[in-house]
């Protein structure tokens, strides 16, 4: 199975390109990189410590060797776009683990899985998947008694706030409840507030150091509190979810999936 890997010099796709370099089954036929790159050129393999792998950093997945099966793409919202439109136009498969899009550029997303099969996932670790279920389980059977906040911690170098994951957190929750977590959610407090509404969800969101990701579902009323925890100690947890997701979308049809799709849940 052919596999092109963007980013492939990012934290992610170096360890995407590791996993996929060990995998007999897997051959890795692109990796990009950004257009201004001053690596372009440069084999993966040598950034990675793979000598033996000779793949050439590209900056188009136009160039890759021969066409991938599948892209796999944890990037930026504006370069996700711009692979998408590439997947579209051959009818290749796409596996997202890009974050921060916005209501268009999601929009967009669901229109091309009309016509490509697409996993899009704010994260693919196996975990971080059932604890949605359990987090949407949970509020439903609290209810209103139980204020819910959602605390997450990741590295220094994440651009966006809060994660993908949180938000999707957030969202589990409010379908537990029955809410909408557009007109719920509360994404930072400072001053004289007065009391906390009973029908929010509150975020707050922690950088700093290396922390890969911690995510924390807090439900609390008067006399005790329910806490739901995933922490990821490495980047290989969502690195072999999101290979999972694309040996399984190689035989679907066109269609917006996620990782519960993936994990038959």
């Amino acid at each position: 199975m052919n596999i092109a890997i963007t980013g492939a010099p990012g934290r992610m796709g170096r360890t995407l390109v590791g996993l996929v370099h060990q995998d007999p089954q897997l051959t890795l036929v692109g990796a990009t990189d950004r257009p201004d790159s001053s690596l372009l050129g440069t084999d993966i393999g040598a950034l990675c410590g793979l000598g033996d792998l000779k793949v050439p950093l590209i900056d188009d997945l136009d160039a890759c060797v021969t066409r991938p099966n599948v892209v796999i793409d944890f990037t930026t919202p504006a370069a996700t776009m711009a692979h998408l439109t590439y997947c579209r136009q051959f009818g290749i498969g796409l596996i997202i683990g890009t974050t921060g899009f916005s209501s268009e550029e999601k929009d967009q997303i669901a229109e091309a899985a009309k016509e490509i099969p697409i996993v899009f996932a704010a994260n693919y670790s196996v975990g971080v998947t059932v604890l949605l279920d359990l987090v949407k389980q949970t509020a439903a059977l609290l209810g209103d008694d139980y204020d819910v906040e959602i605390v997450e911690m990741h590295h220094r170098h994440k651009v966006d706030a809060p994660s993908g994951t949180a938000l999707r957190l957030g969202e589990a929750a409010a379908e537990g409840l029955k809410r909408n977590l557009e007109e719920c959610a509360i994404y930072g407090r400072e001053g004289a507030e007065g009391p906390r509404d009973n029908k929010t969800i509150g975020f707050a969101t922690l950088r700093g150091g290396d922390v890969v990701g911690d995510h924390t579902v807090v439900y609390a009323t008067e006399g005790e509190r329910v806490e739901l925890t995933h922490k990821a100690s490495n980047r290989n947890t969502f690195a072999k979810g999101a290979l999972r997701a694309a040996r399984w979308l190689k035989d679907q049809p066109a269609g917006l999936y996620d990782m519960r799709n993936v994990l038959g849940l």
